[in-house]
């Protein structure tokens, strides 16, 4: 028994508990709040993560969600666009021409490179322009003149098969069907981001260069051209360049209407 106890005969009074330290709620209750405010921010950094891939990456088959059949008479408009392959089949094979024409052309100019007559002279008669009245020497050998036209007339050649794929390939894609060449290693780069105003400005300076080409091989030749002929060309390539320029310059002017289109909806 407690001293104090001992000699009062009064009962001892019970042991006082100990209470725990004041600090320890405070603790638990902060280490919950850290906890839900760490799980908050990691749930809105895996939002904003996952909006800004959205918005990077958005996905492909947006847009093709569309189950029920099209009525026959927009159906038959829409397949409409299939009567256009021929005309791209046509161009195929007119560049098959083309590459035929190259061949037979880079033919005769080996041949006349080795002194062959008659391959001179059919060369001469290809770049060298017939005048009415006049009477054309053929030449005995092959010129530095000569080839430099020749080889002009290849690049022009060259250029305007380019031509041909542009209009072949992002026609189809634009106007009738995908080709499905993403992620293919022989797409080309233009055709990536090709549209119907793409196409057009890419078109105007690929006959840009072929007008150019065409001019340059009647200056190098201008004796064999007269005054109003070698005007002309030159007033039809500025045509061609100020009708190039017009049409980038309207695709400049439309490009924030159709990103502001895109964006409202």
């Amino acid at each position: 028994m407690p001293r104090s106890a001992r000699g009062t005969g009064k009962p001892a009074a019970p042991a006082r508990q100990r209470r725990p330290p004041a600090g320890n709620g405070n603790r638990a209750g902060k280490g919950t709040s850290a906890r839900l405010a760490y799980n908050s921010r990691r749930i809105i950094i895996l939002r904003v993560a996952a909006y800004t891939a959205n918005m990077a990456f958005p996905p492909t088959n947006r847009g093709l969600s569309r189950t029920e059949p099209l009525r026959p008479l927009p159906k038959l408009i829409f397949m409409s666009r299939w009567l256009q392959l021929p005309l791209y089949l046509g161009l195929i094979v007119a560049q098959a021409v083309y590459v035929y024409h190259f061949w037979v052309e880079l033919v005769h100019l080996i041949e006349a490179a080795f002194g062959n007559k008659e391959a001179i002279g059919m060369l001469a008669e290809t770049v060298i322009p017939a005048v009415p009245g006049a009477t054309v020497v053929p030449p005995v050998k092959l010129t530095e003149t000569t080839i430099m036209l020749v080889v002009l007339g290849l690049i022009d050649v060259v250029m305007i098969s380019n031509l041909l794929i542009m209009v072949i390939v992002g026609g189809y894609e634009t106007f009738v069907s995908r080709l499905h060449l993403e992620g293919h290693p022989d797409q080309p780069e233009w055709l990536s981001h090709v549209n119907a105003s793409v196409l057009k400005v890419k078109l105007g300076t690929a006959i840009i260069g072929i007008s150019s080409i065409h001019l340059l091989k009647t200056f190098i030749n201008a004796t064999h051209y007269d005054a109003k002929t070698i005007m002309a060309q030159a007033g039809i390539h500025l045509a061609f360049l100020l009708s190039a320029m017009a049409i980038a310059y309207c695709d400049r002017l439309m490009a924030p209407m159709l990103k502001h289109g895109e964006h409202g909806h």
